[in-house]
């Protein structure tokens, strides 16, 4: 806060309290009448702010910070603007300034709480008229045979269309095919519906729908919308540009959430909370978007954080844009322009998901799912291998990732790690002990300091108090022994209290072997042999034991146990290729406090905020601070699919709506906001909303997709012929009312799977690690297409390795999605 006052002057002024402060009418109104009101009044609201009314100074302007907090002068955003040092930042301007003493006064009628006569009570509610944010009421449908065309022929009726004729079969099964499937009849195919369209329309209608929701490919079709919607892709888009290893899960998580017609509130409860529900492979939702890699970003706190904000931006973005029509990003550095989103809307949003990281963990899989089955056999004969070896000393564990030293327990307050190498490079340092194997006692957040040869440090940026914090990137701490020293590198790390430990975890370029799957020449471990020292009582260091002791000694002496040993590591092996394996589905980490953003800014940070959605919409979830990282997305996805919430189910049917008749009800789709489009028929919209939750056709499940794409499918609206007339095209050229049905182009994805088909060729095999067009990166450049086509790429366009800022050199021509703005 950059206040100009003395600064005595202003303590004094924070801390004292008086019967009685200035008189507003007398003293301050004639100050604001002066400097402020010809720019902040009824009539002009420079920046959204009023200092006319005391509720709305104790609201605040689109900076989203109160310009007035009675008690506390230093907290109001009006002291910090007249008296700020910076003549940009200072209100008013140097043309009209404010005295000093008048400056003082107001800042003493704020520490006697701000009397205003007549306005005490005054206070501004939360509210809005525009359409989106009021509750869905199911409105009564018009008579007629189909609901939907029901509502369409009464628009229709008014402007005094006539509606087209039924398409020819030949059209219509190329039309549903395409829609629901995204791949063309068979010639065989077409032949058979046209010979049943003949004998009785209707049913052989409703028959071929049927057909197309129960295909398999009905689950690519729609996973292809869903992830263009939120920008998926297998890059991460930065200067590197660096591959996302395994995020091929998360499509085909889509992919079989859609076949399998999940319930919607369910496949977004996932998305969000599948840590918690057994789908972690849902939370590749919340990454999905661009991101600069924490190894990238050097080690310049300020660029830190600020990779950190715009890490937490994309994933405000996904969900705000994608699941609730909302452009939350608007209200990053301000309350947003045009809809009631505040910027502590903002960033409460920000802390619901403070405990996600862009980055690879083991999903979370159902007991019974097969990876979960294999994995709980591996893991089971590893402890049982682990208990014969602990019983004859240590032994090293290779993970790729990480390598880990298993030791007999002991109690101790420090553990010296002393390695036997001149140069090391660590990411993090990890300590485990036999009573919860899972529970790193290592952190820095409880408690655990760490220490080392400040000398040795091999270049200034490194810290080797980043070992311990809990974030894996690459090397945060490089230390080098003078040349022709016997002196070694070492890391202590000291416990608040004495502690028992059984084994340590060391890694140096965990980040890049978990999350890179292209380089010739991955980082691999730069540390070799080291020994475990732990602190006695009497203050001494005793080497308590050594990998190369272990390693070379003890296992050549004992053929035995280095079978064992062996053995060990086989089955370690197997896990990692039968068992869950690591993929981009958010990295977890502990949530910490989230505080507003000043402008933006990590650097500036105000009050803090609890997890909680927009309180326009009633986000109060209940939440805290200390509120677990699971709790708080848990909480929030509730919110999300409440039937309550009005725009959950609105968004997702406009979505479905766009893709079958080519634009929506709503045609920005991702903004239901003010500066988005009106709904062109919005009973019909709030209608099928209500339907889609709370169905009364018969034998409907809630929240079911298929049944909401049978229902747009079987409507007259949909058959009828995309002829041209001519009053139609003089009185609604595109077609919006669906007076015919409105041509549109197919994507790129269509293009290429057509002429695969049509050709014989394409491969129908589904899911799995997709086929790549372009060349394996021996460094970080840019990615480069090869002319590499043949059987290993003829599969659907779904399952090409989608890489950001690569242009395929055919198919962009073509809409092919470059991943960069949620749609």
């Amino acid at each position: 806060m950059r206040i100009t006052l003395p600064i005595c002057l202003f303590f004094l002024l924070a801390g004292f309290t008086r019967a009685e402060g200035p008189d507003y009418e007398k003293q301050i109104a004639p100050i604001f009448e002066e400097h402020c009101i010809d720019c902040h009044g009824p009539d002009t609201q420079e920046a959204g702010l009023r200092l006319d009314r005391r509720a709305l100074m104790l609201k605040g302007g689109d900076s989203g910070l109160a310009s007035l907090v009675p008690g506390k002068p230093q907290k109001s955003h009006l002291i910090e603007r007249i008296t700020a040092a910076a003549a940009a930042e200072r209100m008013p301007p140097e043309s009209d300034p404010i005295p000093l003493e008048q400056k003082e006064l107001i800042s003493e009628w704020i520490v006697a709480g701000a009397e205003w006569p007549g306005q005490m009570n005054d206070r501004v509610e939360l509210a809005t008229d525009h359409w989106s944010f009021q509750p869905v009421k199911r409105p009564e449908a018009p008579t007629g045979s189909h609901p939907i065309d029901a509502f369409l022929n009464r628009s229709l009726s008014q402007m005094k269309l006539t509606a087209n004729m039924r398409a020819t079969p030949e059209a219509l099964i190329r039309r549903a095919s395409i829609i629901v499937t995204g791949l063309p009849p068979t010639p065989e195919r077409v032949q058979e519906f046209v010979a049943a369209s003949a004998k009785d329309a209707d049913t052989a209608w409703v028959n071929l729908v049927d057909e197309l929701l129960a295909s398999p490919h009905f689950g690519e079709r729609w996973a292809q919308h869903w992830l263009d919607v939120i920008r998926w892709s297998e890059s991460n888009g930065s200067e590197a540009n660096l591959y996302r290893k395994n995020a091929w899960f998360y499509r085909d998580y889509v992919v079989r959430a859609f076949n399998s017609d999940l319930p919607y509130d369910q496949f977004i409860t996932e998305q969000i909370a599948g840590d918690s529900t057994g789908a972690g492979d849902a939370m590749g939702f919340l990454v999905a978007g661009p991101h600069v890699p924490a190894a990238t970003v050097g080690q310049e706190p300020t660029a830190i954080r600020q990779a950190r904000a715009d890490r937490m931006d994309e994933i405000i973005q996904t969900v705000g844009t994608s699941v609730l029509g909302l452009t939350m990003g608007c209200a990053r550095c301000h309350n947003h322009k045009f809809d009631p989103v505040s910027i502590s809307d903002y960033y409460s949003l920000a802390a619901v998901f403070q405990d996600i990281e862009f980055g690879s963990r083991l999903p979370e899989f159902a007991k019974d799912h097969p990876r979960a089955v294999r994995s709980q056999e591996l893991r089971e004969e590893i402890a049982r291998r682990r208990e014969v070896l602990r019983k004859s000393g240590g032994w090293e564990e290779n993970w790729g990732a990480w390598k880990e030293f298993h030791f007999r327990p002991f109690r101790t307050k420090s553990v010296r790690i002393q390695f036997k190498t001149p140069y090391v490079g660590i990411d993090e340092i990890e300590i485990y002990g036999p009573e919860d194997p899972d529970r790193n006692l290592g952190l820095a957040v409880d408690g655990v300091t760490v220490s080392g040869p400040d000398e040795m440090v091999a270049d200034g940026r490194n810290k080797i108090t980043r070992i311990n914090d809990g974030e894996y990137g690459t090397m945060a701490w490089r230390a080098r022994a003078a040349k022709d020293s016997k002196d070694r590198p070492y890391a202590i790390l000291t416990f608040p209290e004495p502690t028992v430990i059984s084994s340590i975890r060391l890694s140096s370029n965990r980040e890049y072997n978990l999350e890179t799957d292209y380089l010739e020449k991955k980082p691999g471990f730069a540390f070799r042999d080291y020994e475990i020292h732990r602190l006695k009582d009497d203050g001494e260091w005793q080497n308590y034991v050594g990998t190369w002791w272990v390693n070379n000694k003890v296992n050549r002496e004992n053929a035995e146990r280095a079978a064992e040993v062996n053995a060990l590591q086989q089955v370690i092996t197997k896990l990692q290729q039968e068992g869950p394996q690591p993929a981009f589905v958010g990295r977890l980490v502990r949530p910490v406090v989230t505080h507003v953003f000043h402008r933006g800014s990590p650097e500036n940070p105000r009050d803090e905020v609890p997890p909680a959605a927009p309180k326009i919409l009633n986000g109060g979830l209940g939440l805290n601070s200390s509120s677990t990282g699971a709790q708080r997305r848990a909480e929030f996805a509730r919110w999300v699919v409440d039937p309550a919430n009005p725009l959950t189910a609105r968004v997702m049917v406009n979505r479905v709506w766009s893709h079958v008749f080519g634009t929506g009800i709503v045609a920005t789709s991702g903004d239901f906001g003010k500066a988005g489009a009106t709904a062109s028929h919005p009973e019909l919209l709030d209608w099928l909303a209500s339907e889609f939750v709370t169905p009364k056709q018969a034998n409907v499940q809630p929240w079911s997709t298929k049944s909401l794409l049978r229902l747009l499918l079987t409507s007259n609206a949909f058959q009828r012929s995309s002829l041209p007339q001519d009053g139609g095209l003089a009185a609604d050229a595109q077609a919006r009312l669906l007076w015919r049905y409105p041509p549109k182009r197919v994507e790129a994805e269509v293009i290429r799977d057509s002429i695969l088909q049509a050709s014989g060729k394409l491969d129908l095999s589904m899911g799995g690690i997709g086929y790549r067009i372009h060349n394996i990166k021996k460094t970080y450049a840019q990615w480069e297409v090869v002319d590499n086509h043949g059987p290993h790429t003829w599969r659907r366009m779904l399952y090409q390795e989608r890489m950001r800022r690569v242009d395929d050199r055919l198919f962009t021509a073509f809409d092919f999605p470059d991943c960069g703005q949620v749609r």
